[in-house]
């Protein structure tokens, strides 16, 4: 059978009903009433925005997801796994202030966040991925994998390395430690940018391998004969010298990114919601967003997230282009605003990989409400 997948535009022209009530009315008619959360830890997945991006998902979403989680008796709380590159959210405390710089408090919200993969983005559990052609065990951050149910709210958008960044995204990279995002983005190991390096030794210091040298020059170098690829070298780095070579192919990033999906759903209740609202070209990582690439089109939820995936991009491929965004100058012919803002990316491979391995299937029903 189909896995259903429930729609609702964002109209509220009456004053009947606001958008936040209609919100609640979608979740709960798409079957969130049926999750056993009393007395439970339920950890709700998002993007809290990278300061200086408009596109984030705004707190007020997270708030009525929270309120129906109280409402059945949950403990929730807001969780993301720190940054690979450099920037707001690269350890716990960035993280947190920025997430507050965008809104995200308790007095917002309703509830509190933990930063799943913990201060330096090392605090992770090796969770097995059956059936995993690329990923045996993936690095997820240890309070995601804490709770006894596991919701995501997705902010559905284009994606400048995966084509899309969906559900699947916003689990798979996003419940990724540190180390579980350069697995899924690199081949190889990280490298250090010599003029950034200042010669302290905090790498060598944290590193149980022995993998930064330091060269002639007085300078550190990473050994990539011991490295192991856990990326601490990277969280404690004063200078951000330290930093990962962006190289794996976007289709085996795609597929990865599916695994670790794997690895976060599996075995426990999980509900998926995702927004297709400020389609921007690029994620919500970036500290700028661009001009959305199709009109706004409504909320989406499922107890699939692949179906809610395929669902999310079949609306946006029947969209409208805007002319001023980034497609006025991209070959669009295809209908896919996706690949054409991103010719070398192809979003399918994860859903294709997804439904392979078992998270859930592409073919869905529509069920508007």
């Amino acid at each position: 059978m189909a896995s259903k997948v429930y729609f609702a535009d964002f109209r509220a022209p009456s004053w009947r009903e606001t958008l936040p009530q209609k919100f609640a009315r979608l979740i709960m008619a798409a079957g969130f009433d049926d999750i056993d959360m009393d007395g439970k830890y339920v950890a709700i997945k998002m993007h809290f925005g990278e300061p200086g991006n408009m596109a984030y998902l705004r707190p007020n979403w997270a708030k009525v997801v929270v309120q129906l989680v109280k409402d059945k008796g949950g403990k929730p709380y807001l969780t993301d796994c720190n940054t690979l590159y450099v920037g707001g959210r690269k350890n716990a405390l960035d993280h947190i202030e920025s997430a507050y710089q965008n809104g995200f408090n308790p007095y917002n919200t309703g509830c509190h966040i933990l930063i799943g993969d913990g201060l330096k983005g090392n605090d992770e559990v090796a969770v097995p991925v059956e059936g995993g052609e690329y990923v045996k065990e993936a690095k997820i951050g240890r309070a995601i994998m804490d709770a006894d149910v596991f919701i995501s709210l997705s902010h559905f958008k284009g994606h400048e390395q995966a084509g899309m960044g969906g559900a699947l995204k916003n689990i798979g990279m996003g419940c990724g430690s540190r180390a579980g995002k350069m697995e899924q983005h690199n081949s190889g190991k990280p490298f250090v940018k010599a003029k950034k390096c200042v010669s302290c030794g905090s790498c060598a210091k944290i590193c149980a391998h022995d993998a930064p040298q330091r060269g002639e020059d007085g300078k550190y170098f990473i050994d990539e004969n011991r490295c192991v690829g856990c990326a601490r070298c990277i969280a404690v780095c004063p200078k951000d010298a330290i930093q990962v070579k962006w190289d794996e192919a976007p289709a085996i990033l795609n597929k990865k990114i599916a695994e670790y999906s794997k690895a976060v759903v599996d075995g426990r209740p999980c509900f998926h919601i995702s927004l297709v609202l400020d389609v921007s070209p690029n994620c919500d990582c970036h500290a700028e967003n661009d001009v959305p690439l199709v009109p706004n089109v409504g909320m989406f939820a499922s107890f699939d997230p692949v179906a809610l995936d395929q669902a999310c991009a079949d609306a946006v491929l029947a969209q409208p282009t805007i002319p001023n965004s980034v497609l006025k100058d991209c070959d669009c012919s295809s209908g896919d605003p996706f690949t054409a803002a991103h010719p070398d990316t192809d979003w399918r491979t994860c859903l294709e990989h997804a439904e392979k391995i078992g998270i859930g299937q592409r073919e869905y029903e529509l069920v508007n409400i």
